[in-house]
């Protein structure tokens, strides 16, 4: 019989409750709905209830959706939206020094010697480009025009946000030989009588010209602000180490821009400068970690490629297939030590996250180096498995930095990137590259240094978790005396392990003949378990089946629930093929979806699936098919029929796992080649929680009206009576 592994959502507690066989092969999906029961008075809604926040009040109404939270982290985000606009400017190739004040007062003042932000009325709004980027959302040169070719700022909102945000926000730039100022009180421009946040403020005119610049003077853009704190948390302030950690990141990926940060919040006035001409080779020499000896040289990638996405043209009609182009700088190097650290940057972004660049990187890793061990002779014993993901990133340094035009993140906060096209780019590149490391006569003794590195970590993982594995399950057996009715395996590797839960005693005697006692463990329970719908914890911890499962699990329940604990790696349901077993079935479906649900997101429970019949022919090579339903059953005698073969009669049907012989059952059932099992599966959690509500919960009346109103999807014939 070949193997059948079928998938099944919580739906199957539905049918379950209507008598039909949970274990049933053949049929279709279903998705029913049931009628809301009661009408419920609707409270009146209508256009008065709508609010349109227009120009910056949504920043103010809800600033975690645009700087990422309202803690100190928050404040953070502010420098690094100031900030990252003048390393645009650097990128670009206009700009060679960032300066960074921290002023006493709080403020936090950014100058660059860029071009300055453009000075002239823009047509449309007929305002100042500057009051245009600093007060209007999803505004600014980085929307394809002929600004940036690559940058960090993507949507036009992260300096207008930082000017809602702030008490006074102060902005001056040099540009075509005149110096330009302006200033706003929570983004509304006009003029302050006298120095800091607190002074007089008149709402007013727009941009003003206050001088000349001096001969020689460098043009650019002078920013600065002071944020106001009744829209961030109690006690958030700047982090300076983070500020700090900001600017020497920034002045790796961008060598050809000196950083400067002043900070004058303290005793005395302080000033480091960040400048590394040689990038990215610098930072992972700077990360490395301290002490660990290299057990490579730095392998520096750099190239360019192309990938494909949809994007909108000028006029923001949405185009397939835009090919993008993108720059790809990656460094990275193996030391002696443990310690992992890859830090991944888009346009100079930190993604904190990673994203799709870093799953390009560890694919081409993992894909190359692996093939490399299992090619290379005498590196990997025989049926040895190949190295992963974690042992080929132990003792690595790395930094991947790409550029691209209008790359996608998951938030505004670019946390991780999700342009799906560049991962392809950067793992054929860096595949070239370690292809031609590998078989380079003057790096191949390095290559094979760093290879067996690489499967000597494998050979650790695997020794420590054959170990852990081991312990985890001896403190399980005798710190906690499991119930007696458990009948364990040997086996002390979690992943092969099975725990049966079985339908009643006499269905255990077989089953315990039936099974290899080496990874298949078994639990009967006695009948049907509590409903734990109708209960709550401790109720289902009081009962005896409930807390020999729990128990035997070894892995908690509830919000206390560790699936790293678990003591087997897959749980099997096996009661019978009738009305009852489906019942069966579908509480202990209930009970873990109600207090071990990420045993069922992890895929790790099933519901086998024990035959009704058994067919067999007549002859000298008799042949035996089981089915699993009384239709299936007909068809197949007819078709056995047809082929000439005689079936020995009458058909035996199984009316419980007890019935069966031993090598029935393990042939049908627990045989992992040849049994049937479905997964149980947790695809829609609102829809799950319904169903489960509906059909197990305590309310009959809603149970009894669906029952009736779904009455006539039932087919008569095929009910098992």
């Amino acid at each position: 019989m070949p193997r059948r592994c079928h998938s099944a959502g919580l739906g199957s507690l539905r049918r379950a409750a209507r008598g039909d066989q949970v274990g049933e092969r053949h049929h279709t999906a279903e998705t029913w709905e049931y009628d809301q029961l009661t009408a419920q008075p609707e409270t009146l809604y209508g256009a008065d209830d709508l609010t349109h926040l227009e120009g910056l009040d949504a920043v103010r109404k809800r600033p975690g959706m645009y700087i990422g939270s309202t803690d100190s982290r928050g404040v953070g985000h502010l420098v690094n939206e100031i900030l990252d606009n003048s390393t645009d400017e650097g990128v670009a190739g206009h700009a060679t020094k960032v300066e960074v004040i921290l002023h006493a007062d709080g403020s936090v003042q950014v100058d660059d010697d860029g071009r300055g932000i453009p000075t002239d009325v823009h047509a449309k709004s007929g305002i100042s480009g500057v009051e245009l980027v600093l007060t209007r959302l999803h505004a600014g040169g980085k929307f394809g025009g002929s600004g940036y070719k690559t940058s960090g700022g993507l949507h036009g909102v992260g300096a207008s946000a930082v000017n809602a945000l702030s008490r006074r926000f102060d902005v001056t730039v040099r540009r075509a030989g005149k110096v330009h100022a302006m200033s706003f009180r929570h983004g509304v421009p006009g003029i302050f009588d006298g120095p800091g946040p607190d002074a007089a403020f008149t709402p007013g005119p727009g941009l003003q010209i206050v001088g000349a610049m001096k001969r020689r003077q460098r043009t650019g853009t002078s920013i600065r602000w002071w944020h106001d704190t009744r829209y961030f948390e109690t006690g958030a302030r700047l982090d300076t180490e983070a500020v700090r950690l900001k600017l020497r990141n920034t002045a790796f990926l961008v060598p050809g821009v000196a950083y400067l940060l002043r900070d004058e919040t303290g005793e005395e006035s302080t000033e480091e400068s960040f400048h590394f001409p040689n990038g990215l080779t610098d930072m992972v020499e700077f990360l490395a970690p301290a002490g660990d000896r290299p057990v490579s040289g730095t392998l520096l990638v750099t190239g360019e490629g192309t990938y494909r996405e949809n994007a909108a043209d000028a006029n923001g009609v949405m185009q397939s297939n835009v090919q993008r182009r993108a720059e790809i700088e990656v460094a990275f190097r193996w030391g002696t030590g443990y310690e992992r650290t890859v830090e991944c940057f888009t346009n100079t972004i930190r993604n904190a996250h990673g994203g799709t660049h870093r799953k390009g990187f560890e694919r081409a890793l993992v894909r190359t180096l692996a093939d490399a061990a299992r090619n290379t002779r005498g590196m990997l014993r025989p049926r040895e498995d190949a190295p992963t993901l974690d042992d080929v990133l132990e003792g690595i340094t790395a930094v991947v930095h790409v550029r691209l035009p209008e790359p996608q993140f998951t938030s505004q906060t670019k946390d991780e990137l999700s342009t799906a096209g560049i991962t392809k780019v950067i793992q054929g590149l860096i595949e070239q590259h370690l292809k031609a490391w590998l078989e380079d006569r003057r790096t191949k003794a390095e290559a094979r240094t760093v290879l067996q590195k690489i499967v000597d970590a494998a050979r650790v993982r695997l020794t420590q978790k054959q170990q852990k594995d081991a312990a985890r399950r001896k403190t399980a057996l005798e710190g906690a005396s499991m119930p007696a009715k458990l009948v364990d395996c040997r086996a002390t590797g979690v992943d092969r392990s099975e725990l049966f839960i079985v339908e009643g005693d006499s269905a255990l005697g077989t089953s315990r003949m039936a099974r290899s006692s080496e990874y298949q463990a078994l639990l009967p329970i006695r009948g049907k378990i509590l409903n734990v719908q109708k209960a709550n914890l401790q109720q289902v911890l009081d009962n005896a089946e409930c807390a020999a499962i729990v128990q035997v699990l070894g892995a908690g329940s509830g919000r206390t629930f560790d699936l790293s604990a678990l003591r087997y790696g897959r749980v099997l349901i096996m009661a019978d093929a009738d009305v009852d077993g489906a019942h069966i079935r579908t509480l202990l479906i209930t009970l873990f979806a109600r207090y071990m649900r990420p045993l069922i997101e992890a895929g790790r429970l099933y519901a086998a699936m024990p035959p009704l019949h058994k067919i067999t022919t007549k002859g000298r090579n008799p042949q035996t098919v089981y089915t699993y339903t009384q239709a299936e059953m007909a068809a197949t005698v007819r078709k056995l029929e047809k082929s000439g073969k005689q079936i020995v009669t009458p058909i035996p049907r199984f009316k419980g796992l007890g019935e069966m012989d031993a090598d029935e059952l393990w042939e049908t059932t627990m045989n992992p080649a040849t049994r049937a099992v479905r997964r149980i599966t947790l695809d829609d959690v609102e829809a799950a929680e319904r169903i489960l509500e509906l059909l197990m919960g305590e309310k009959v009346e809603p149970r009894r009206n669906w029952l009736i109103g779904s009455a006539d999807r039932v087919d008569r014939e095929a009910i098992d009576a």
